[in-house]
């Protein structure tokens, strides 16, 4: 790696998979030095400076000391996002237990938020051993929502409690980035969900989940007015969490 690349690192999953492509076919990749990681890892690296930039879950950005969000694009849903979920064999209010995802403190912290102030219940977390209901995130979710009794989808609990859009990451950097590389990377961003169609067409069909559907219709990218009211009163609600 040379010096004046800029660090990036991007999350590895298939929603991030129109933000790869662009980076990967629009020209920019010479200036970059590209990682992908699971949310946990973008946001680890972010904190300690061994990127420059990353696609950070946004619970991380309170522990980022004078971030920039520094894209026009994000990891949002304006509903059902289909690859965030709490699974059951219980219903939510019968849930005494619950474990986490290690992916993601994003997903985590939305999971306690909506336990506590939408459904009104605060299981206690478990960190080992068989728990009532369990988060999940990503990849790893596809297909799986009829295994399971109850399937709960985060994003579509946030919108039916607060009627906001939720957004789950957003490109950050922790310095000055010079403005002819952001204008340059939000054009490589915007590039690669310009060509969604054929980020599609390179991955493989999946039983009992639409790839397509997923990237065109349930991640919506373009970080608005109404996701970041949504990430300014999910910060203050995270805050109000207990430990």
């Amino acid at each position: 790696m040379t010096c004046n690349k800029i660090r990036i690192s991007a999350v590895s999953y298939t929603n991030t998979k129109p933000f790869v492509y662009g980076l990967m076919h629009s020209g920019i990749l010479a200036q970059v030095d590209l990682s992908l990681d699971i949310p946990s890892e973008c946001a680890y690296k972010l904190i300690h400076n061994q990127v420059d930039i990353g696609l950070v879950p946004v619970a991380a950005l309170l522990h980022i000391p004078g971030y920039q969000i520094i894209s026009n694009y994000c990891i949002g849903a304006t509903g059902p996002v289909d690859s965030v979920f709490i699974f059951s064999d219980k219903p939510i209010e019968e849930v005494r237990t619950i474990s986490l995802d290690e992916q993601s403190k994003t997903s985590n912290n939305l999971a306690r938020v909506l336990l506590k102030n939408y459904w009104k219940v605060e299981p206690r977390v478990l960190n080992e051993g068989e728990a009532d209901a369990f988060v999940q995130i990503g990849d790893r979710t596809f297909g799986k929502k009829g295994q399971y009794a109850y399937t709960y989808d985060l994003a579509a609990e946030w919108q039916k409690f607060t009627g906001l859009p939720f957004v789950f990451a957003v490109w950050a950097a922790n310095k000055e980035i010079p403005e002819t590389f952001l204008a340059a990377f939000n054009t490589a961003l915007r590039h690669g969900l310009d060509h969604r169609k054929e980020v599609i067409a390179g991955i493989p069909a999946m039983d009992k989940f639409d790839i397509g559907d997923y990237l065109l219709h349930k991640i919506d990218y373009d970080l608005d007015a109404k996701k970041l009211k949504a990430l300014n009163l999910f910060h203050r609600l995270i805050t109000e969490l207990q430990p």
